[in-house]
C-alpha cells in the first residue's frame, strides 16, 4: 500500500481537492493492491544479515580449525556451499521473492570464495590472491543472471576491482587484461537495466560504481609505462563525459549520471595539474611508445572519439561546450609536449579558463546554480595554481580573491533575481490561463 499517499488523504478532503468518498475508494484500492515491489530496506538487511551469518561460522570454525581432522574440515569446507545452493535453489523454484533471491545469492557468494580457500588451505593447494579472487568472481558469474540479483552484480563489480588492483599494482607490474573480460560478462546485465529501470536507484549506483571501477583500475594496465597515464585519463575523463551526454543518460539528473560528472571533474584535476611545466617536463623525457598498453590507449582513443562522433551525428553536441573535445586537444598537446613544454603549458591555462567560463555560461542559461559555481571554481583554483608558480606580490593574490570572492556572490544574486523573476511569470501565465479556461467553461 502507497502509505505517503494515504497519510496524505485526510488533508486533501479537508482542503476539498477530493471528497471522502474518492479519498475511501482510493484506500480501498491501495489496501486491496498486492505489493510487486520488495520492501527494499529488508532486502538491504537480508543481505547483510546473509553475510554477517557466513562470516560467523567462518570465525566459529577458524577458532576451532586445528582441532579437527582433514576429513572434518573438508567436510566443513564444503558445507556452507551446499546450504547456499540448496537456499538459492528454494528461492528458484518456489519463485521466492527478490529479496530471498538477494540474500540467498550473497550467502552463496562469500561462501564459493570460503570453501576454495579453506580447501586450498587444508591440502595445500599453490597459488596467490589474484589467481584466488578469479576463480572466485568466474564461479559466481552465472548467479547474477539466474537470480538477477543486483546485489551479486554490485559484489562483481567491486572484487573485480579488486583482483585487477591486486594483480596489476601489486604482481610486477602486469596488466590485468582478465579485468575487461569480468567487465564484459556483467556488460548485457547493466544493458538489460539502462533499459529497463533507467532512473532506477540500483542503475544510479552503476552508473557511478562502473566509471569509478576504471578509473581505478586504468593505471594497473600502464605501469610498466608511466610516461602513458596521464594521455590515457585524460582520455577515458573525455569518454565518460561524452557517455554522458548521451540520450540514455543526458535526461538523468546529475547525481544519477556518474559518467557527465566524473568525466568533468576528472578532466578539470588533471588539467589543473596539467597547468604547471613541470608535468611537461616529464612528458620531453618520452622516447619511444611500444607494447600492448601503447595499443589499449589507442583503442580507447578510438571508443572516445567514436562515442563523439555518435553526438555529432545525433546533433546532442553544443560546439561551445569544451569539455566534449578536451580529450583531443590534450592528445595533440601531449605530442606537442615531447619537443617543447612551454606552449603545452600555456595552452591548458588557456583551456581551464575557458572551461570554467563555458560553465558559468551553461548554469545560466539553464538556471543552474550548481554548475554556475562548478565554473567559478574551475577558475578558483587555476588562480590559486598559479599563486605557486608565479610571482605576484600578495596584495595583488589578495585583490584576485576579492574580486573572485565579488563575482560568486555577484552572479549568484543575479541568478536568484532572475528565477525568482521566472518562476513568478510562470505563476501569473498559469493564473491567466486557468481564468481563461473558467471563462469558457
Amino acid at each position: 500500500m502507497n502509505s505517503k499517499l494515504i497519510k496524505e488523504l485526510p488533508e486533501l478532503v479537508e482542503n476539498q481537492v477530493i471528497s471522502q468518498d474518492i479519498a475511501n475508494t482510493i484506500e480501498r484500492y491501495y489496501q486491496s493492491k498486492p505489493s510487486d515491489n520488495p520492501n527494499r530496506l529488508f532486502t538491504v538487511f537480508g543481505v547483510l544479515g546473509s553475510i554477517l551469518v557466513g562470516l560467523g561460522i567462518t570465525l566459529i570454525l577458524a577458532h576451532n580449525w586445528d582441532n579437527f581432522s582433514k576429513t572434518i574440515k573438508t567436510l566443513f569446507a564444503f558445507t556452507p556451499l551446499v546450504i547456499g545452493q540448496i537456499v538459492v535453489a528454494f528461492s528458484i523454484l518456489k519463485n521466492k521473492s527478490q529479496t530471498w533471491k538477494e540474500a540467498s545469492g550473497a550467502f552463496l557468494f562469500f561462501a564459493v570464495g570460503a570453501s576454495i580457500a579453506m580447501v586450498s588451505q587444508i591440502y595445500n593447494i599453490p597459488g596467490n590472491f589474484a589467481n584466488y579472487m578469479l576463480v572466485w568472481i568466474l564461479l559466481c558469474v552465472p548467479l547474477i543472471y539466474l537470480l538477477k540479483s543486483n546485489a551479486l552484480a554490485l559484489l562483481h563489480i567491486i572484487y573485480a576491482t579488486i583482483y585487477a588492483c591486486n594483480y596489476g599494482y601489486a604482481y610486477g607490474g602486469k596488466a590485468p587484461w582478465l579485468f575487461l573480460v569480468l567487465s564484459l560478462l556483467l556488460f548485457p546485465y547493466y544493458i538489460k537495466l539502462l533499459r529497463s529501470r533507467p532512473k532506477a536507484n540500483i542503475t544510479s549506483v552503476f552508473n557511478w560504481l562502473l566509471p569509478l571501477s576504471l578509473i581505478i583500475t586504468l593505471g594497473s594496465f600502464l605501469i610498466k609505462f608511466e610516461e602513458l597515464i596521464f594521455l590515457s585519463y585524460i582520455i577515458l575523463f573525455g569518454l565518460f563525459y561524452n557517455l554522458g551526454k548521451l540520450p540514455k543518460f543526458d535526461n538523468l539528473k546529475l547525481r544519477q549520471n556518474g559518467y557527465l560528472v566524473l568525466g568533468s571533474f576528472g578532466t578539470v584535476v588533471l588539467l589543473l595539474i596539467a597547468s604547471f611545466r613541470w608535468i611537461w617536463d616529464d612528458v620531453l623525457e618520452i622516447v619511444s611508445f611500444s607494447g600492448k598498453e601503447t595499443t589499449a590507449v589507442l583503442v580507447l582513443l578510438i571508443l572516445a572519439v567514436f562515442v563523439l562522433v555518435y553526438l555529432f551525428l545525433k546533433k546532442r553536441v553544443d560546439k561551445f561546450n569544451l569539455f566534449h573535445f578536451i580529450f583531443i586537444i590534450m592528445s595533440l598537446l601531449f605530442f606537442v609536449g615531447l619537443s617543447n613544454d612551454i606552449a603545452p603549458t600555456i595552452i591548458t591555462n588557456i583551456l581551464l579558463l575557458i572551461l570554467g567560463i563555458n560553465a558559468i555560461k551553461i548554469g545560466i542559461d539553464k538556471m543552474h546554480f550548481g554548475v554556475l559555481n562548478y565554473g567559478l571554481v574551475i577558475i578558483t583554483a587555476l588562480i590559486f595554481c598559479r599563486f605557486f608558480d608565479t610571482n605576484m606580490s600578495f596584495v595583488i593574490r589578495g585583490l584576485l580573491f576579492v574580486f573572485v570572492g565579488v563575482g560568486f556572490f555577484v552572479t549568484n544574486y543575479v541568478m536568484l533575481k532572475k528565477q525568482k523573476s521566472k518562476d513568478l511569470n510562470d505563476e501569473i501565465l498559469a493564473q491567466v490561463q486557468q481564468d481563461e479556461n473558467n471563462i469558457l467553461k
